[in-house]
């Protein structure tokens, strides 16, 4: 299929243009997953000129497939929001994954959670009967998302909206049943790596992140 984008920054005014219907919305604030999500919310945002901030999240990998989640935190306004996919993490238990591998997983997570907290301005935005629109660089599995979903239910979000440039079919069908609407630019029948879908997909620093947030 071929590279969609550019980079994140190209991902994220095309993503704008197909949330155009939000263009200086009042109440309305985009939020990008940190890190990636970050520099894809930020061009939406300045296209939108809507107000940026972020949600941190953390991808529970499993061991030995640590691109594969069987679940995800996700940190909002004093608390950690964690999300399991139980089928799954009964099939990996089954499969010989010792439980504390899984729990060596989760307190390494929960503690890169709790040191963004210190570093990333945004991650305390106030979303109270605001619409939301939550931006991520791509959705494998969505179990990032579906944190942040529920992290900014739990903040009174008004509506929420997730936005990815591209996406699963799995992923996207998953966050169809807790969102009010998503976007997904590029729905591949069979999907790759998010990279792939990206001519430049470099790894981003805390300070890129911060340095798009505090802007």
């Amino acid at each position: 299929m071929g590279t969609r984008f550019e980079d994140r920054t190209d991902a994220g005014q095309r993503l704008a243009a197909a949330l155009g219907q939000f263009r200086d919305h009042p109440d309305t604030v985009v939020l990008g997953l940190a890190r990636g999500g970050i520099p894809v919310a930020a061009a939406a945002a300045d296209t939108l000129h809507l107000p940026l901030g972020t949600v941190l999240v953390r991808k529970l990998g499993i061991p030995g497939h640590d691109e594969t989640a069987y679940g995800a935190l996700a940190w909002a306004h004093g608390r950690t929001v964690r999300l399991i996919n139980k089928p799954l993490l009964e099939r990996v238990l089954e499969h010989g994954v010792q439980q504390e591998w899984l729990d060596g997983v989760e307190k390494r997570e929960r503690g890169e959670l709790l040191r963004r907290v210190e570093l990333y301005p945004g991650s305390n935005t106030d979303v109270a009967g605001r619409t939301v629109l939550l931006v991520d660089d791509g959705l494998a599995t969505g179990a990032t998302m579906r944190a942040a979903v529920e992290a900014v239910r739990e903040g009174g979000a008004a509506a929420v909206v997730a936005a990815a440039p591209v996406g699963s079919i799995d992923a996207e069908a998953s966050l169809e049943r807790v969102c009010d609407a998503v976007v997904c630019l590029h729905l591949p029948g069979r999907f790759r790596a998010v990279g792939s879908y990206y001519r430049h997909f470099g790894q981003l620093r805390d300070d890129d992140a911060v340095r798009l947030l505090a802007r």
